[in-house]
């Protein structure tokens, strides 16, 4: 779990940095994750159905979609991240996706934004979890790496100044692998796309 330091950068209290295990660092995009942008609306334009938002940190997406009168429940880990997303007006649960999840089964989108198709360090797992989530026919719409990015699972942790994290596994999926993984899933890549920068990828439950 990401923990107090990603509930600190929420507040604007910290700027931590994402730690890879070769001692590498890159920036953790809080500021995204806050204020609808750039590609928001391609996916958001794409959610037909009830829709399940995991990972969905301060509730952009899910007030977004509820904005456009769609069904839509955001669960995440993190209480604080849960705390904004409801005070922003957002049906959301503390939930960890592979726990209960409330509609199992009967959800028709399923959102894996911001590189949540990473969570747990496993994409194959992760999907294979959605597709126990979606109904038959049912979708999922996953942000993944730019084309010419490598698959890559690690151990990540954040740093702040002294602080860290305890380390956890994430994973990164290029749009040039997710069509192998969504099959080993279960799922068929239907379309994949790019807009504000960002890439997608759109996958169907048989």
């Amino acid at each position: 779990m990401i923990g107090e330091l990603y509930e600190e950068a929420l507040a604007g209290h910290a700027r931590p940095e994402i730690e890879h295990r070769d001692g590498s660092r890159t920036p953790l995009q809080v500021d995204d994750w806050l204020h609808f942008r750039p590609g928001d609306a391609s996916i958001v334009e794409r959610c037909s159905g009830p829709t399940l938002d995991v990972g969905s940190g301060p509730g952009r997406l899910t007030v977004a979609l509820a904005e456009r009168g769609i069904p839509a429940l955001g669960i995440d880990v993190t209480p604080y991240a849960v705390h904004l997303s409801r005070a922003a007006g957002a049906l959301t649960l503390l939930r960890d996706v592979f726990g209960r999840v409330p509609g199992t089964g009967r959800w028709m989108t399923v959102l894996l934004a911001d590189g949540n198709v990473g969570i747990g360090g496993d994409p194959v797992a992760l999907l294979r979890r959605v597709t126990e989530l979606l109904r038959p026919l049912g979708q999922t719409l996953v942000e993944v790496q730019p084309p010419g990015s490598a698959l890559l699972s690690e151990q990540v942790r954040l740093r702040h100044g002294g602080q860290a994290s305890a380390w956890f596994p994430w994973a990164y999926v290029g749009v040039d692998q997710i069509a192998e993984i969504a099959r080993s899933a279960g799922l068929s890549a239907e379309q994949t796309w790019s807009s504000g920068g960002r890439w997608f990828a759109s996958l169907r439950h048989a």
